[in-house]
């Protein structure tokens, strides 16, 4: 009589952890708004992070842009100054990736370090970010969600 037992717990127990770990696997997807508020932050802390003055919010973002039925993508940007050093554009962008926290986990899309640019990409987040330096001690980072649910 004792297998029996234990076969209902192991067979309990296996059924728990599957469903535990098939709930882990799929994070809920954020709507527009919350992603819009990552990307205000993770825009933030880079200006503040790569040493930034003269800091201009150039789109406020707060805004759902329309992109399919109940969705809508979120936008941020923000330029600044960085008399810091050599100001070379390349190394302000490198300046600027490294603002970003580990926990972020962007993803390099587009590396053109030496064109003074860079777009990163999360996909848990939903987030997109371009990273500038248009000339010599200038910096602009923009962000856009992924079109996602208004609500």
């Amino acid at each position: 009589m004792a297998q029996p037992a234990r076969h209902t717990a192991l067979s309990a127990a296996l059924v728990l952890l599957s469903l535990t770990a098939c709930s882990a696997q799929t994070p809920p997807q954020p709507t527009a708004a919350q992603a819009g508020e990552t990307l205000k932050t993770h825009i933030d802390q880079i200006m503040r992070g790569a040493n930034a003055s003269d800091v201009k919010i150039t789109d406020p973002g707060g805004k759902d842009i329309p992109c399919g039925e109940g969705k809508s993508i979120r936008t941020y940007a923000a330029t600044g100054v960085n008399e810091i050093g050599s100001g070379d554009p390349d190394s302000l962008v490198l300046a600027m990736r490294g603002a970003l926290d580990d926990d972020s986990q962007y993803l390099p899309v587009e590396i053109a370090v030496d064109q003074g640019r860079l777009r990163l990409f999360n996909p848990r987040l939903h987030t997109h970010l371009i990273l500038e330096s248009p000339s010599k001690g200038q910096m602009l980072a923009l962000g856009e969600t992924d079109c996602l649910p208004t609500r």
